[in-house]
C-alpha cells in the first residue's frame, strides 16, 4: 500500500531538516536520545519517503527544539533545553513544532479546525485530572467502604464535569495516558505534566496552590461571608470588581421555617434567603490555560465555578458539540500564544447549566492573557 502524500510531506521535512545542518542519521539519533533513547533505525524509518512511520508525537517536539537553537558549526550537535533558547531561537521553536504537528496530524487524517485549536488535544502526556473530593460529612452512603454496594465515584465532587471531560480528552488523545486523581492521591509526578484542575478552593487544595504560584493569573476564587456554598471570583487589581452567581426568589415560595442545621448538612444555605426559597440561574465559570509553575514544557488548565454548574460550563464550552468548535476557533484566534483567563456566564435552565457560546458578547465577562490589556 502506497504512503499517503501528507505521511511522504513529514518525512520529507524531517529529512532536509537534517540534510540542512549536514548530519547522518547516526549523529540525530545520538543528539535526540539526550532526551529519549532513540535508534538510528527509527530515524531512518521517519525519514523514508517509500514506507514513512510516524514519530511520536513528543519526538516531534525534540525535532523543532534542536533544529530551533543557534549554535556553532563546529561545535557538536545538541539538544537544548527550551529555558536555554533565545528569543528568536524560540519563536523559531515554536513555529517548526507547529509545522511539524500539522503534518502529523494531517498524515493522521485530523483536518479541518481541529488542527491546533482544541485545547484539550496534546502532543504529549501524562494528563492527569485533579478532582475535588466531597466531604465525608456530604457523601451518599454508597461512597463508605464498609457498605457492600460501595461505589468510589461517590467521593467525587464535580462529578458531571469530570465525566464529561475524561472521555473526551481521552477521544481526543488516545495515544496518551489519561488519569484522574482526588487531591489526597496527587503525587509529585502527577504535577510536572499536563494538568487540569476541576472545581475550587473549598474542596481541591492543588486549586489553592495553584492560584498562590500563578502570579500572573489576574483572577482569584475569595470566599465570601454571604454565601456558605461557594466562593465568587475577583479581579487582582484596582478596581477589585467580583464576579458573583445570580439567584431568583421562586414565586410560589412563602416565608418558612427552615432548619439551620438541616440547610448546612444538605450544603443549601445559599438556596434561601430571608426565609424564601431561590434558584441560582446564572453561575460563573473560570477557564484558564497557563504553562505549568512546575513545569513550562507542560500546560495546567483550570475548570472552575463559583458553584458546580460553573464547573460544567467551564467543560462544556470546549466539549459540547453545539458550540465547541466555534468556541475554540474564538480562543485560537483571541489567544494565540495559548496562555489566557476566561471569566463566563452560566445560565442555569430547569437546573441544567448551559454551555457558553463564546460569539455572543454577554457571555464573555472578562478576559485576558499575558501582555496584553484585559477587556470586560
Amino acid at each position: 500500500m502506497a504512503a499517503s502524500p501528507e505521511a511522504v510531506s513529514l518525512a520529507s521535512k524531517l529529512r532536509d531538516l537534517r540534510k540542512s545542518q549536514r548530519l547522518t542519521q547516526a549523529q540525530l539519533a545520538r543528539a535526540l536520545s539526550e532526551d529519549t533513547a532513540v535508534s538510528v533505525a527509527a530515524i531512518s524509518s521517519w525519514e523514508s519517503l517509500s514506507n514513512p512511520k510516524l514519530p511520536p508525537a513528543k519526538r516531534l517536539r525534540s525535532y523543532a527544539l534542536f533544529f530551533a537553537q543557534t549554535r556553532p558549526t563546529d561545535s557538536t550537535p545538541h539538544l537544548a533545553r527550551e529555558k536555554d533558547l533565545t528569543t528568536a531561537d524560540q519563536e523559531r521553536f515554536e513555529l517548526l513544532h507547529q509545522e511539524l504537528v500539522g503534518l502529523r496530524d494531517s498524515a493522521r487524517g485530523v483536518t479541518g479546525s481541529s488542527i491546533g485549536r482544541s485545547i484539550w488535544t496534546f502532543e504529549s502526556g501524562p494528563i492527569t485530572i485533579i478532582c475535588p473530593e466531597v466531604p465525608a460529612d456530604g457523601r451518599s452512603p454508597l461512597a463508605k467502604e464498609e457498605n457492600p454496594n460501595y461505589t468510589r465515584a461517590y467521593r467525587y465532587a464535580d462529578l458531571d464535569a469530570l465525566l464529561e471531560l475524561w472521555g473526551h480528552i481521552r477521544a481526543s488523545n488516545p495515544e496518551l495516558q489519561v488519569a484522574y486523581r482526588l487531591t489526597d492521591e496527587v503525587v509529585p509526578d502527577d504535577l510536572t505534566g499536563h494538568l487540569v484542575v476541576l472545581g475550587g478552593i473549598a474542596w481541591n487544595p492543588t486549586a489553592v496552590v495553584l492560584q498562590r504560584v500563578l502570579d500572573d493569573l489576574p483572577v482569584q476564587q475569595v470566599a465570601v461571608p454571604d454565601l456558605e456554598n461557594g466562593e465568587i471570583f475577583r479581579l487582582n487589581e484596582p478596581s477589585g470588581r467580583e464576579f458573583r452567581p445570580q439567584w431568583e426568589d421562586r414565586a410560589d415560595s412563602d416565608h418558612e421555617a427552615i432548619d439551620p442545621e438541616q440547610l448546612k448538612a444538605e450544603q443549601t444555605e445559599d438556596a434561601w434567603g430571608d426565609g424564601r426559597r431561590r434558584d441560582l440561574v446564572e453561575d460563573v465559570a473560570l477557564l484558564a490555560r497557563m504553562r505549568n509553575p512546575f513545569n513550562h514544557h507542560r500546560s495546567v488548565t483550570i475548570c472552575n465555578g463559583v458553584y458546580s454548574r460553573g464547573v460544567l460550563g467551564a467543560i462544556r464550552a470546549l466539549t459540547d458539540g453545539a458550540v465547541r468548535e466555534r468556541n475554540e476557533a474564538y480562543i485560537a484566534d483571541r489567544f494565540p500564544s495559548g496562555s489566557f483567563a476566561l471569566l463566563m456566564q452560566v445560565p442555569v435552565v430547569n437546573g441544567d447549566a448551559i454551555s457558553p457560546d463564546l460569539e455572543i458578547p454577554g457571555y464573555r465577562l472578562y478576559e485576558w492573557s499575558p501582555g496584553e490589556e484585559a477587556t470586560e
